[in-house]
């Protein structure tokens, strides 16, 4: 799909290194984890971020099935230092401590508020290889999505126009004594060929880093839900792409389809929409 960018109005922000920052506040927030913090929070840096080296499984259990989530590509603007843009620069916004945050809307730095109708996104993150269906506390878990008009932020890309710098629906939080995280964000838009998704990975400590990932995925929205918020004005460009999850290119090919990909979703489109799902991790 043709897509118009808009170029980024701010410099790339300045890099702290989230071991500076975490060798700071490790010890104090490691001793709130051992009595459970609650999944999400305000807006901004959270303070549920960790020094921990090594992820956990829970006393609780699941009602899950224990099976693992199907394994998905990134994508093209993971900025999770995989890949680079078009000029050829490394995009890697998980080297920047202010990405631990459960509010997404904007930049790190709070500029740049995407609009869209609010969603927020609860994760339960279980064990699969757990007969138990073990939830997994002390894991980080990143999502990312497109904003309502399709684009993505950190790049400069030909398809996805000029957003190098910003860091806008990008955010990591540490699962909770229940194996939960909760995100702020907005419904996602919709682009050819793709259906409404999130992107997801889950790492098992606090580098973020390649080796330490346990899970590549995506979450597909219900269609009736899309065709609900396609429908209002703010996103309606998005009603006449028309991707379903049957007829897309990941979901559509997907083991089982997306049965253990689909959020649930409740609430409308004046007051917003709930997302829940519980996802498999091999740990």
């Amino acid at each position: 799909m043709s897509k118009a960018g808009i170029k980024a109005d701010n410099a790339p922000q300045k890099i702290v290194t989230r071991r500076t920052a975490l060798s700071l506040i490790g010890n104090a927030v490691s001793a709130a984890l051992l009595v459970g913090c609650g999944g999400g929070g305000s807006g901004g840096t959270s303070s549920s971020s960790s020094s921990s080296s090594s992820s956990s499984s829970s006393g609780s259990t699941s009602s899950g099935t224990c099976t693992q989530i199907p394994e998905e590509t990134a994508g093209p603007y993971p900025a999770d230092g995989s890949n680079t843009d078009d000029s050829g620069s490394t995009i890697d916004v998980l080297a920047d401590s202010g990405i631990i945050r459960s509010d997404i809307t904007s930049d790190i730095d709070g500029s740049n508020t995407q609009p869209g109708i609010p969603l927020t996104l609860t994760i339960s993150v279980e064990n699969s290889n757990s007969s138990s269906c073990a939830l997994l506390s002390g894991v980080y878990v990143y999502i990312w999505h497109c904003t309502r008009d399709g684009y993505y932020s950190a790049y400069n890309a030909t398809n996805n126009g000029d957003y190098e710098g910003h860091t806008f629906l990008r955010g990591v939080q540490l699962s909770d004594s229940n194996g939960q995280v909760t995100f702020s964000t907005i419904y996602p838009g919709r682009y050819d060929p793709r259906a409404t998704h999130i992107h997801v990975e889950v790492f098992s400590d606090s580098s973020l880093s390649s080796g330490t990932k346990l899970a590549t995925s995506q979450f597909a929205f219900p269609d009736d839900v899309n065709t609900a918020v396609y429908d209002t004005s703010a996103y309606s460009a998005n009603q006449s792409k028309g991707t379903t999850d049957a007829n897309d290119q990941v979901f559509g090919t997907s083991a089982g389809d997306d049965t253990y990909q689909l959020l649930t979703v409740t609430g409308d489109t004046t007051n917003g929409y709930a997302a829940t799902i519980t996802m498999g991790v091999a740990a």
